[in-house]
Order: C-alpha cells, then structure tokens, then sequence
C-alpha cells in the first residue's frame, strides 16, 4: 500500500473541490455563529457540543484532502512481473501497459489503477486499492457531520427556538 501524493488535472474536479470546500467553509462559520454559540451563550447547550462539531468538521476535510491526494493503486510505467503471475496479468488496449486483471484504465487520469472502483469527481482522484479506505472514511464522517448538522437544526427550530419564546 503506497502513501504517494497523487494529483490529477482535472478542470472539473477542481471544481468539484472547490464547491465542497466552499461548502464545508460555509457550514463551519454559518452554523456555529447561527445556532450554536447563540444557544451556547443561553445555557442551552454544553462546550463538548461545539467542540464536537468542531471535530466532526476537521476529521471531514482532513479525510477528504487526504483520499484526494492519496495515490489510488496507479501502475508503474515498467512493471516488474514475476514469471509465475504472467498469466494474471494483460495488455491495456488504451495505454498499451501491462496491468493486473482486475485494473482499470481510468480515461480522466490517463492510466491504469489497481483494484479500480471509479473516478470520484468529488474527490478529484480514482477510487482503487490503496485509496479505498479513504474514501470510505471521508463518506463516515462526511455522514456523521451531516448528521450532526441535521440534529443541531432540528434542536434549533423545533426545541431551542420554541423554549425562547417561552422564556420572553
């Protein structure tokens, strides 16, 4: 498994990655100033929950540079092939390298990656073998922030929003 930095030109990944970052940038300022510090300040909720939220969106952008710049399983140029997995390996008819039987030749990076699941956009890299559990951690916490972030406004308008009126 390497941990080689892997960049891909891709005008559109770029912009892929440029609108969840713009995303992600939004939410962590828009949230917190909008529900969280206020209802912090009242006594509604604890510091463990904004410091939650705040961990739950590092370990989200962190997981998502780190699967975008993880190299994916790309084959080298020369291969060295022992003599007993010759009959395991073939011919790519688009970049005329050897590859292993399960790889892919992926047309947005220009060639062939190990164990290919496909070619994220999102993420502006292959998904293949020695970058799958990357992509499977950015999808865990991208789901455990979005959660949070659904609970947060849930508790906003349906709990914390209600209880003011209340108190007034």
């Amino acid at each position: 498994m390497g941990q080689r930095i892997h960049f891909v030109v891709d005008p559109q990944g770029w912009c892929c990655m440029g609108l969840i970052i713009f995303v992600w940038l939004y939410n962590t300022i828009f949230i917190p100033k909008v529900i969280l510090f206020p209802h912090y300040e009242e006594g509604n909720i604890s510091v463990v929950a904004v410091l939650c939220y705040y961990f739950c969106s590092l370990f989200c952008i962190a997981s998502l540079f780190r699967a975008s710049v993880a190299d994916p399983g790309k084959l080298p140029e020369n291969p060295k092939i022992p003599i007993t997995e010759r009959e395991y390996w073939e011919l790519c008819n688009k970049c005329n390298m050897m590859r292993p039987k399960r790889s892919h030749h992926c047309s947005r990076c220009g060639h062939c990656v190990r164990r290919m699941d496909h070619h994220c956009p999102w993420i502006n890299n292959c998904v293949g073998e020695d970058n799958h559990w990357l992509f499977l951690q950015l999808c865990f916490y991208t789901q455990i922030l979005s959660s949070y972030t659904l609970i947060l406004d849930f508790c906003h308008c349906y709990y914390f929003l209600p209880l003011k009126k209340e108190n007034w």
